[in-house]
């Protein structure tokens, strides 16, 4: 069974051993034995190496032992025994997708489940526990499994028209409907740089506007450039949090009759998917990337990256696979 496989057998470790200890030549040794002289070069080289338990040498009988406990560590991962999958995973990875969007993209693909999320990130720390940090490829790059600690705060101010989430109607709160938006500043390092990210709720579809800064009338502006070229019924509310940059909220009520809402003080979570898209923006525009030291096409690949990886919650279509096909019913039925 060891031939068919390509695997050494406990006869050929215990010939490989009388052979070496005779003095032959690895070269020579794999003739007898007609293997590889590499092959025999590696099994002496892995299988002698000094330990804590060990003082070093080749033994057959503990080469063979070792051997199968490497076959069965192997077989935990089926990563490991499928190179084709794994370099598919690592594209994927390289691609900033997480291991969830990996799995149910190639379920999609194939009408099957072809790897679990979680048999990707034992496969991915097993790696990085082996010194080949696998984990940097993942979005977040965390070392370690867990959850990161949890963030808050958020600007308070007094804005003018103000109506709370409370009042916005349940339809638009159970993200069924593609015309409820949200919108929010994604801020770095260098003072003054911003980008202002309008997220659609049901999609996930985002549109990003380097800004030249947070002041109320020139965010009002932008608000409108962007959502004006929609279609009414594509662009019902939008909500925000309380920072006075969104102050002149009630200027898209008056030019494209969209309901503005603003969070509860304190309690940004309550726009939740637009804080989502931002945190999955950082995976390409960290909080220190100097704006000013990247040009527009740079910016735009980010958003486009965004919209093109697939989401579970989207049934692992992508943002804009869904949005399109949200256009395209409001089409149909004008």
């Amino acid at each position: 069974m060891g031939r068919e496989y390509g695997q050494l057998s406990l006869e050929e470790r215990i010939e490989i051993y009388r052979l070496h200890a005779g003095g032959r030549s690895r070269r020579s040794i794999a003739g007898q034995l007609g293997r590889a002289a590499s092959t025999i070069s590696r099994e002496l080289r892995r299988n002698s190496v000094r330990t804590k338990v060990w003082a070093g040498g080749y033994k057959p009988v503990r080469a063979q032992q070792l051997a199968e406990r490497r076959r069965r560590w192997d077989c935990r991962f089926k990563l490991a025994r499928q190179p084709y999958l794994r370099e598919r995973v690592r594209d994927g990875l390289a691609m900033g997708w997480s291991p969830e969007q990996i799995a149910g993209r190639l379920a999609r693909q194939h009408g099957r489940t072809v790897i679990s999320p979680e048999s990707i990130y034992r496969f991915i720390y097993h790696r990085s526990a082996s010194k080949d940090y696998w984990h940097r490829l993942l979005p977040r790059a965390k070392h370690r499994r867990g959850r990161l600690g949890l963030r808050g705060g958020s600007p308070v101010g007094f804005i003018r028209q103000r109506r709370p989430l409370a009042e916005r109607t349940q339809e638009a709160a159970d993200r069924r409907l593609p015309d409820h938006w949200e919108a929010d500043y994604m801020l770095f390092a260098r003072y003054g740089q911003s980008i202002l990210v309008a997220h659609e709720r049901a999609s996930r579809f985002t549109v990003i506007v380097r800004t030249r800064d947070r002041k109320a009338p020139r965010t009002a502006r932008h608000l409108t450039e962007i959502l004006g070229p929609l279609p009414d019924s594509l662009r019902r509310t939008i909500a925000f949090d309380n920072g006075t940059e969104f102050a002149r909220h009630h200027q898209l009520a008056d030019t494209l009759g969209i309901a503005t809402y603003f969070c509860d003080v304190r309690s940004p979570w309550q726009k939740g998917v637009v804080e989502n898209a931002i945190g999955r923006l950082r995976r390409s525009l960290p909080r220190r990337t100097d704006l000013d030291a990247i040009d527009c096409a740079t910016i735009q690949a980010a958003i486009d990256r965004y919209n093109s990886t697939p989401r579970k919650c989207l049934d692992f279509r992508t943002p804009e696979e869904a949005f399109s096909a949200f256009q395209s019913t409001v089409a149909l039925q004008t």
